[in-house]
């Protein structure tokens, strides 16, 4: 199994299902080792066959609360610092957007910025009551996270967060549907678990393909991304897994999957 012990995140598995902290007090800024812990974790995450979900959420009463703003004039200051930071961010969002494991975000408190882009890398959003997504970065003369924001926002409310720092409550991240629920922050994880053993319940054959589709008709045109996703259904249905599923749908009985 492979090491999950890191600075900067606390990790437990359990059924299939790794539940993630980000653990760098006091409010879960992203610094430099955050986002190469984080990162190598869902890389270890897509490769472990005990894990076939992942939930990620924050230690305390923040989420995250974006970029760590105490060291970035340190980070500034050195050659190429700033390029090596904006890489690093870039690829800890590809990172969980392209684990092949599904993530669930359980949003506990804020996540800010680039607390914002770990959300709306993940899968599936859950919030507590205590909850925001936010883009501050206008009063801190900094920019980012729009991009991925437009995969939760629409244009005027994504143009009025972007333009004044609005913060959107958990509250209205459901009204919106931009998350599945809205919870008491003790029901939280308690409500991400219920939805990820029901994802780890299923083939992982057919959800990593599942995964990979989703990511790779998302720019797509329709007749492009329907061929595609169809030729994806012909490879999953030559699986173990798949064949599994049939037979035990023809005797009424729950299936047993192997991952094959």
């Amino acid at each position: 199994m492979p090491d999950y012990r890191f600075d900067t995140l606390r990790v437990e598995l359990q059924d299939y299902v790794a539940t993630v902290w980000l653990a760098h007090p006091p409010v879960n800024a992203v610094n430099t080792q955050l986002l190469q812990d984080l990162t190598l974790a869902m890389d270890r995450f897509g490769e472990d066959p005990e894990v076939r979900c992942v939930i990620l959420t924050g230690q305390g009463k923040v989420f995250c609360a974006g970029a760590d703003l105490k060291n970035r004039g340190q980070m500034l200051d050195q050659p190429g610092g700033l390029a090596q930071h904006s890489r690093r961010t870039r690829e800890l969002f590809h990172a969980i957007r392209e684990c092949p494991k599904p993530v669930i975000a359980a949003l506990n408190g804020p996540a800010l910025g680039a607390g914002l882009g770990i959300a709306a890398s993940c899968d599936i959003l859950v919030a507590a009551d205590a909850a925001c997504l936010a883009l501050p970065e206008v009063d801190v003369g900094l920019l980012g996270g729009v991009k991925h924001a437009q995969r939760l926002f629409g244009h005027s409310r994504l143009r009025r967060m972007m333009l004044t720092g609005m913060r959107v409550s958990g509250e209205e991240l459901y009204r919106l549907g931009v998350v599945e629920a809205c919870v008491p922050v003790d029901r939280l994880l308690e409500e991400a678990g219920a939805i990820a053993r029901q994802i780890a319940a299923k083939s992982p054959v057919s959800v990593q393909l599942m995964i990979q589709t989703a990511n790779a008709i998302e720019d797509m045109s329709l007749r492009d991304g329907y061929r595609y996703e169809q030729d994806m259904t012909a490879q999953v249905a030559k699986s173990e897994d798949a064949r599994e599923a049939r037979q035990a749908f023809l005797e009424k009985r729950a299936p047993v999957f192997k991952g094959r």
